[in-house]
């Protein structure tokens, strides 16, 4: 069985395979989405698919929706021409359960792809097109959290940013300048409205996107690529809105098992590919069968019936705001930042078994959400922060045929510190002058600080997970060694202090010293993290409900 379009007219063998098939015109709806538009996506890896396509694919079967997505990559180039081109843009959806059993669904859902590289002509100019329909009602993204940056931490622009500005609109590269660009397109072409909506985990992604967007334009401005007009039409946001968004399903790199087990199962093709840039991808997308979506209902050119699609709700921005502080900056995203990068250094490789067998880390795991978080955390009326909680810990922490592994977990950890525990940080402080009662989120920090040293518990070497702040925070921690304390003098301060990082200083708010005195109990020789945890978790009891 070939996953192509051709290759899916062999109905009889897929569906003795177990595996549905889309039921409605695949090829019908990517025509109409290439004549005339309605949602394009930013972003085309793993959740994207899985997710977003899964949306859109529920859509089609149930007639909600008539065409396809346009799917737009500005990153990594080659998951457009190994995992998109040749498998005619159909995706393979493979889902999750605790018990161990699966679900196989082919989705039809992704239009075209389309490279967002202004090198290429072709490519760009099918972008502008695009973005010239006056059908076009939203522009979705999932470009992680870095996606969006426009600085670096001294507070100077990014060097391809800073090139990106002095080029202009033709000239863009990265994600933002590639938006703002169609954008301005899309005012000469006539003014026409837009969503632009955030799918990442960030707080107030909506916003985070929009002040990108008009920093872009302005500097264009006043470099003289575009005019007064343009910075007017992106900044009326009722003519070109920026929607927030609360996104969650936990979705892993593809498993080469489950490669391995649709190809016994006579699918063709079927191997993960790590692309140059370091993209784990694959012609199939595995994760688990819960997902939530919250998305604030402004949309200036109407929209597609989102409300129809599984775990989509639309609400205003304050539901939202409440929904993505819950999950984003309390009860799952600061549970992965905290134990993750720690259960690397302590020599595990899946989260989940992790879990399941030490007692510890399912603690200090529980501590983040129910003990810390929980405390502080608004809830938002259409979900309950304790009912996810519990979901979490009952249902899909433990799944271990879901495959999420701990190096996974740490991927742009720096990125995402201040959003999933600078937060909560802040609540302490604003609710007990500072937040020194916390104990597993500080732990976390320096359970994350000692992981940066690239030396597991039992002193063997390993490989991080890709951050862009990865070489910058090793050359701060370089003097520091494993199995002597004494060598962490001051190195810490500038980070722990850095409010670009944490959102906040870890010293004014009564953690720093706390962080600092973790690390260093962490350094002290052998099986030292492990003891440094039990140290402040061991008498925790389990029940916090």
């Amino acid at each position: 069985m070939k996953l192509t379009r051709n290759g899916i007219k062999e109905r009889g063998l897929w569906e003795k395979a177990g595996i549905a098939l889309p039921g409605y015109d695949v090829e019908e709806a990517a025509e109409k989405a290439k004549k005339e538009p309605v949602w394009v996506h930013f972003g085309i890896g793993n959740i994207f698919r899985v997710f977003i396509g899964g949306i859109a694919d529920g859509l089609l079967e149930e007639g909600a929706l008539d065409r396809g997505i346009t799917c737009v990559e500005t990153f990594d180039y080659d998951v457009v021409d190994k995992i998109y081109k040749p498998y005619d843009n159909l995706g393979l959806n493979v889902i999750l359960h605790g018990d161990g059993k699966r679900e196989y669904k082919v989705l039809g859902a992704l239009a075209e792809a389309v490279k967002a590289r202004s090198a290429d002509l072709e490519q760009w100019n099918r972008l502008k097109e695009i973005f010239t329909h006056s059908s076009l009602q939203m522009v979705s993204f999932t470009i992680t959290e870095k996606g969006y940056a426009l600085h670096g931490t001294d507070g100077t622009w990014l060097p391809y940013v800073q090139a990106d500005i002095e080029k202009g609109p033709d000239g863009a590269v990265g994600a933002m300048a590639v938006v703002t660009a169609m954008l301005y397109e899309r005012y000469k072409a006539g003014k026409y409205p837009l969503a632009l909506v955030s799918m990442d985990n960030c707080a107030r992604n909506g916003s985070r996107l929009r002040q990108s967007v008009l920093t872009m334009a302005e500097e264009w401005r006043k470099a003289g690529f575009v005019e007064d007009g343009f910075v007017g039409y992106v900044s009326d946001e009722k003519v070109v809105a920026f929607p927030w968004t609360m996104i969650d399903k936990i979705t892993p790199r593809p498993s080469e098992q489950i490669a391995a087990d649709l190809e016994k199962m006579g699918v063709e093709h079927m191997q993960p590919v790590i692309t140059e840039k370091k993209t784990y991808i694959a012609p199939f997308v595995n994760a688990e069968k819960p997902q939530y979506l919250v998305i604030e209902d402004s949309f200036p050119n109407g929209r597609p019936n989102l409300e129809k699609g599984f775990g989509v709700y639309m609400a205003d921005r304050t539901t939202v705001n409440l929904s993505e502080r819950m999950k984003v900056t309390v009860c799952l995203n600061p549970v992965h930042s905290a134990v993750g990068p720690l259960g690397v250094v302590l020599g595990y490789d899946l989260f989940a078994h992790m879990l399941n067998t030490n007692e510890d880390m399912m603690k200090m795991a529980r501590m983040v959400a129910y003990d810390e978080g929980l405390l502080v955390v608004p809830n938002p009326g259409i979900l309950s922060p304790q009912a996810f909680v519990d979901e979490l810990f009952e249902e899909r922490f433990p799944n271990e045929y879901l495959g999420d592994t701990n190096l996974r977990l740490a991927v742009d950890v720096s990125q995402m510190v201040g959003i999933r525990f600078g937060e909560t940080v802040k609540a302490y402080v604003e609710k007990y002058g500072d937040a020194s009662k916390l104990t597993a989120i500080p732990l976390g920090i320096a359970g994350w600080l000692r992981y940066l040293l690239a030396v597991d518990d039992e002193g063997k070497a390993y490989e991080l997970a890709p951050d862009p702040m990865k070489e910058e925070l090793q050359e701060q921690l370089k003097e520091i060694a494993v199995g002597q304390p004494e060598t962490c003098k001051n190195q810490l301060k500038p980070i722990l202090s850095n409010e670009r990082l944490f959102a906040i200083n870890l010293y004014e708010a009564g953690l720093g010293d706390k962080i600092e005195k973790m690390f260093r109990e962490m350094l002290r020789g052998e099986g030292a993290v492990k003891a440094t945890i039990h140290q402040y978790v061991g008498s925790v009891s389990l029940d916090f409900q």
